[in-house]
């Protein structure tokens, strides 16, 4: 199975790339949404671990656009963010779950 996570802090982004390496998993990691869309854009994952505080382009954006291409991989979003708002954003916005 393959995974891809967008997570801008490296040590998050360490610690999933790891957890998700260790059980089993091939993980690729984008630091920014830019290159985040591009990897999901271009590559086939089996799910995709998005944060939403991206630089260069922020995690909502990122997956409209993979959901306005047709893009229909699994997105679980891992955010620090909890306000009840922007859970619904980003489950309108195409996420599977919101976390």
């Amino acid at each position: 199975m393959r995974i891809l996570v967008v997570e801008d802090d490296p040590r998050i982004g360490a610690q999933l790339t790891d957890a998700l390496e260790a059980a089993g998993y091939a993980v690729d990691l984008a630091q920014d949404g830019e290159h985040g869309h591009f990897l999901g854009d271009t590559e086939e994952y089996d799910a995709v671990i998005l944060d939403l505080g991206l630089p260069g382009l922020d995690g909502i954006s990122v997956l409209e656009r993979w959901r306005g291409a047709g893009r229909s991989m699994p997105v679980i979003i891992l955010t620090a963010r909890d306000r009840w708002s922007e859970k619904v954003s980003g489950i309108d916005a195409g996420a599977d779950d919101y976390v």
